[in-house]
């Protein structure tokens, strides 16, 4: 409910279940039964002044949570009652399938009166996923000033800083005193909610520096705003990836950033709490697609899940004939001795699943930036040697259990001799491979797995086998 709302007005309601409700999480972190059963049946019953009371003031975060955990019909129900009184601000911590969901049922004008109602950052974040002619429509309704920083912000490409950055700043001339300067953010009513920085530009726009808001408090009013301020030594371009832009704040410690233009013209500012929502994205962006499946959500339909995942696993389908070929190779010395087919899954699942953590390392080291050309030598031979070390340690320990299930220690010392072999192959496969593709311009997270488990299981198949027709052929 609104803070000015007066007491008359709130609904009655049970000051046990109030106090209930206020703290909407349980223990396991995710949204109570109750409080989540009683915002349905609000719903339901289209009670708007008990939504009011137990809606209004919860956090941007906490609403997001709730929009996640409620049916879709609620979802968008939820958004209808509460009408202005809904902080739309909660639409960028739910998933983009929600978002679009509660978009798309939306009136434009209603959206425009809420967008008005945003910053800059958070309000392309919701437009961007629009069609064309819905962000005309909606922009156009915007007074001027508004609608040009935000048409401007939706121009830069997806994902780059452009995107992220907020549109409201503080910035001063640099012949202006702190006495001004103080005054001045004092009396302008349209200067951004909470700031730590005010940028310093000549007449054209250009960035020329900064002062930190301590500096400006600790700093006597006659000074000139030029003698205290520091160069912007980390400005970020606007059509830097924002991925970029994010290990430039990791780097440096920064709280918030100048994002300038081509010409280093001074267009927005990127937060450290935009930062951290893109460091997430990221994270969660290369683990999905580690395992072949995009940009899957939760709230995702069947088919659109399906659709996701269909494209990889077809590729994982030839990778696994081409493993199968290697095997038929080698049919008649199967046939000869079964214990083969018993043990090759353990020499190709080894593999794999070495290749799979040197995998996994390389992809974050190259996300990071922490892998370069200047130290790639020196981690593929580290890897290599890892492989070789592990590869050796389970190599004597499977043979010697293989000699004694199968009585038979001279397939034991086969099949350790292969996977002392794979545990190599799986090592530098496990690196180079997302090497190669970064080095060609594909993403290692989504293509990486799928050709590393092919090397695994064809060097391992080939190299357990191959080894056990020449011993067994030569004795």
């Amino acid at each position: 409910m609104s803070e000015n709302m007066s007491e008359k007005q709130r609904p009655e309601t049970d000051p046990e279940a109030v106090e209930e409700h206020r703290d909407i999480y349980g223990e396991d972190g995710a949204i109570r039964a109750s409080f989540l059963s009683h915002i349905g049946a609000a719903i339901a019953d289209r009670d708007v002044l008990a939504l009011r009371a137990d809606v209004a003031d919860l956090h941007q975060s906490e609403l997001g949570d709730l929009l996640e955990a409620l049916l879709p019909e609620q979802r968008q129900a939820l958004v209808s009652l509460m009408g202005s009184d809904f902080d739309f601000t909660a639409l960028t911590e739910v998933d983009d399938t929600i978002r679009a969901q509660i978009v798309e049922s939306m009136p434009n004008d209603q959206i425009a009166q809420a967008v008005q109602e945003l910053d800059s950052d958070d309000a392309v974040y919701i437009l961007e996923d629009l069609p064309i002619e819905d962000q005309d429509e909606i922009l156009a309704q915007l007074p001027f000033t508004e609608r040009v920083r935000l048409r401007r912000s939706l121009d830069y490409p997806e994902e780059t800083a452009g995107r992220r950055m907020q549109t409201e700043f503080v910035a001063v001339p640099p012949f202006w005193t702190v006495g001004q300067t103080i005054d001045y953010m004092r009396d302008e009513n349209e200067l951004p909610e909470s700031f730590s920085q005010i940028f310093v530009i000549d007449p054209t726009f250009r960035l020329v520096g900064a002062v930190n808001l301590d500096r400006i408090l600790r700093t006597k009013r006659p000074v000139k705003i030029e003698e205290v301020m520091h160069e912007t030594r980390h400005a970020i371009p606007a059509t830097m990836d924002q991925e970029e832009a994010a290990q430039v704040f990791e780097q440096y410690d920064l709280l918030s950033a100048a994002v300038v233009d081509e010409s280093e013209r001074l267009v927005g500012v990127l937060t450290i709490d935009d930062v951290v929502d893109v460091i997430q994205q990221e994270a969660e962006e290369d683990l999905l697609r580690m395992g072949g499946v995009g940009d899957e959500e939760l709230s995702d339909r069947v088919l659109t899940t399906s659709r996701l995942r269909i494209p990889w696993l077809f590729v994982n389908l030839g990778t696994a004939f081409l493993s199968a070929s290697v095997i038929s190779l080698f049919d008649g010395t199967i046939e000869h001795m079964v214990a083969l087919a018993v043990l090759m899954p353990i020499v190709a699942s080894m593999g794999g699943n070495a290749a799979t953590q040197t995998m996994t390392v390389t992809v974050r080291a190259l996300a990071t930036r922490d892998l370069d050309i200047y130290n790639a030598g020196r981690i593929i031979r580290r890897e290599a040697s890892v492989g070789f070390i592990n590869g050796f340690i389970f190599a004597v320990l499977i043979g010697i259990i293989a000699g004694f299930w199968f009585s038979d220690f001279q397939l034991g010392g086969i099949i350790a001799a292969a996977m002392i072999i794979n545990m190599m192959a799986a090592a530098l496969a496990g690196i180079l491979i997302p090497l190669c593709l970064d080095k060609a311009g594909a993403d290692p997270a989504i293509a990486s797995a799928v050709f590393v488990t092919m090397v695994t299981d064809v060097v391992g198949f080939f190299a357990f086998l191959s080894l056990a027709a020449w011993w067994f052929n030569l004795w």
